[in-house]
């Protein structure tokens, strides 16, 4: 098995290569999704969150808003309302953490020579790359980062480069995730460029994950 963790920046298109790493075979996990599984009312790390936060991140049915909880922990657009995204991933990043190593784990027992594959944005933020063999990081231009985030969120681009440049602030560079990555996929083209990338990529993961790395001959 190996272990891959793919990550990026806000609105980098992860999801989207994760889907292409999926097609060709790898098994995937999303920490978004781990996180909103973890939030749910029968679930301790919810009780932590709305501790912290208050009720007033609550919808009617005692349900997680994700929106109002995201407000609060990213901080208002005034510098007079603090960032508390560090507090809330303090409570949800070890419960991501160890909810991703038993699925590795698990899904390594199954499938021995799997590629596994994680899609997180804070991997490096959490101190989590160790949990990996390998590092993919998916970057792309700025202004496509606020054209996908005011699609995805129906708002005008202005207000989609605000919002993503707050979220941004929270996490690391681009720069510096490049540096840390074993390969990086360009997500500022076509689909088309970006599916070859992750081809190319996904071919070279799978020999290592059969042990079958090419040998140089002498």
């Amino acid at each position: 098995m190996l272990k891959v963790g793919l990550t990026g920046g806000i609105a980098s298109g992860k999801s989207a290569v994760g889907e292409m790493f999926a097609a060709l075979g790898a098994h995937l996990i999303q920490a978004d999704e781990i996180a909103h599984q973890l939030m749910q009312p029968e679930e301790s790390v919810y009780q932590e969150v709305v501790r912290h936060f208050g009720a007033a991140i609550l919808n009617a049915d005692g349900t997680i808003n994700r929106a109002r909880l995201a407000e609060l922990a990213f901080g208002g657009t005034s510098e007079l309302v603090p960032s508390r995204i560090e507090e809330l991933n303090r409570i949800v990043h070890p419960a991501v953490i160890r909810k991703q190593e038993e699925w590795m784990e698990e899904t390594g027992r199954q499938y021995p020579h799997a590629v596994v594959i994680v899609e997180a944005a804070l991997i490096l933020e959490a101190r989590a790359e160790k949990s990996f063999d390998r590092l993919i990081v998916v970057t792309c231009r700025p202004e496509q980062r606020f054209e996908r985030w005011a699609a995805r969120t129906k708002t005008d681009i202005e207000t989609a480069r605000r919002e993503v440049e707050r979220r941004m602030a929270a996490q690391f560079p681009d720069e510096v995730k490049i540096k840390a990555a074993d390969s990086v996929i360009d997500n500022s083209g076509s689909l088309e460029d970006t599916r070859k990338q992750v081809d190319e990529v996904f071919r070279k993961l799978a020999l290592e994950a059969n042990d079958q790395r090419p040998t140089t001959s002498h």
